[in-house]
């Protein structure tokens, strides 16, 4: 991988790339220094504590939501914009087509209605988080006050997204995946240095937290990339054809089907599920019977909650892959095109072959997030070790290193050069 880089940073090219990301990484981070103003940061933590929700997109945004800042919205109402579109996009006739039928145009015009659906909805979470957190300052507590710090904030996100979708145009990689990527990295750095601080300070047991929690990031970032990796190749083979005077068809190619095809998108959901209840039983007041039991027997160490998420992780899985993936639009094309599956006849049996490799993949797929999303909780618990980071965020930023890289070894490859990847 040093390797690698080394040769991207001799092509001039490819160094401006890197040193422009870089750059414009540096300057989102760097964003996120400056606060807002009104804001008691001491309630503000002690929210983040009791509500699971908050620590999920505290995670996402590199802790700058703990500390408020301009990008404390970070990039998650993007995401949030992008999956409601694309869930749109099936349920409503009018916008499938657009995206199918109209090709890049098309994808423009659903790509505008997301950017300014994620500026309206960075300002109406952000308002709402802070009106119901009741987190403001009493010199605040107005409505020119609320409107600030949701125009604000909505201009962060708003920030954000262009830093994004300018490192995805001049820079290396997806841009919006890298900013998420530099926030994960940040929570995961903070906590080896706190760790490494408290072996230096004589803690108790602090040597052995520390080796458990470099055991385990290197275990699972091993598991992650071989999964992550792995795709169900189907054999096609394309029968020949006789257009004029030439001869088209013949030969053999394969329809790739990835392991993890549901990437994160499952955990994110099921997170978001658990945590919604306590955020509804907490406005009631923390202290009523509701919001105790469920603290009590519902946080995420507890069993229950274990159990109850990976079999959320598991329903979510296969239905976004019933969203998503399209059995009979894929033998539909292979049809028309000549081709078959060996063994497999043309038809209803192609869409049957389709269907079961998918729900295996789904199945493996579904375990695996399911395993890998208590896997934090269950050290915590076993070894009273804080794991500084979930199973959603080594995911998120496992894919993104070797996304980021395919992308430099393609653009080495263009130019005769060996890279990590090929090697």
């Amino acid at each position: 991988m040093l390797e690698t880089l080394r040769n991207a940073w001799r092509v001039p090219e490819l160094r401006k790339k890197l040193l422009y990301t870089f750059l414009m990484l540096l300057l989102f981070r760097l964003l996120g220094v400056i606060p807002v103003a009104g804001i008691d940061l001491v309630k503000l933590q002690d929210s983040i504590k009791t509500y699971d929700a908050l620590g999920l997109v505290n995670m996402m945004t590199g802790n700058q939501f703990s500390q408020m800042t301009i990008m404390a919205m970070g990039i998650t109402p993007y995401i949030n914009a992008s999956i409601i579109m694309q869930l749109l996009c099936v349920a409503i006739p009018a916008l499938e087509r657009m995206q199918k039928e109209e090709g890049e145009e098309g994808r423009k015009k659903i790509n505008k209605i997301t950017r300014y659906s994620t500026v309206v909805l960075a300002a109406l979470q952000a308002i709402g988080i802070i009106a119901g957190l009741n987190v403001l300052k009493d010199d605040y507590k107005n409505f020119f006050g609320y409107l600030t710090i949701g125009v604000v904030m909505a201009g962060g996100t708003a920030l954000a997204m262009w830093i994004g979708e300018r490192i995805t145009k001049n820079g290396i990689g997806n841009g919006i995946s890298l900013l998420i990527f530099a926030g994960i990295i940040s929570n995961l750095f903070n906590g080896i240095v706190n760790a490494v601080t408290n072996v230096f300070n004589n803690v108790p047991g602090a040597i052995g937290s520390l080796l458990i929690i470099l055991v385990t990031t290197l275990i699972i970032v091993a598991v992650v990339t071989f999964v992550d990796r792995g795709e169900r190749r189907i054999p096609v083979q394309y029968a020949k054809r006789v257009v004029g005077r030439k001869m088209y068809g013949g030969q053999s190619t394969h329809i790739p089907m990835k392991v993890l095809a549901v990437g994160v998108l499952p955990l994110i959901f099921a997170y978001s599920f658990m945590a919604f209840p306590g955020t509804i039983f907490a406005m009631f007041g923390t202290h009523s019977g509701a919001y105790t039991w469920w603290s009590q027997n519902m946080n995420q160490y507890t069993w229950g909650y274990m159990v109850v998420c990976a079999l959320l992780i598991i329903a979510f899985s296969y239905f976004y892959t019933a969203i998503t993936f399209n059995p009979q639009d894929i033998a539909k094309n292979v049809q028309q095109q000549g081709g078959h599956i060996p063994g497999i006849r043309s038809g209803q049996p192609t869409i049957d072959f389709l269907t079961k490799t998918s729900n295996r993949l789904t199945l493996f797929a579904a375990i695996f997030l399911a395993i890998l999303a208590t896997v934090p909780s269950v050290l915590t618990v076993w070894q009273s070790v804080q794991i500084p980071f979930g199973a959603s965020s080594i995911l998120i930023a496992v894919s993104v290193a070797l996304e980021t890289m395919s992308q430099v070894e393609a653009q080495l490859t263009m130019r005769h050069y060996k890279g990590f990847l090929n090697s």
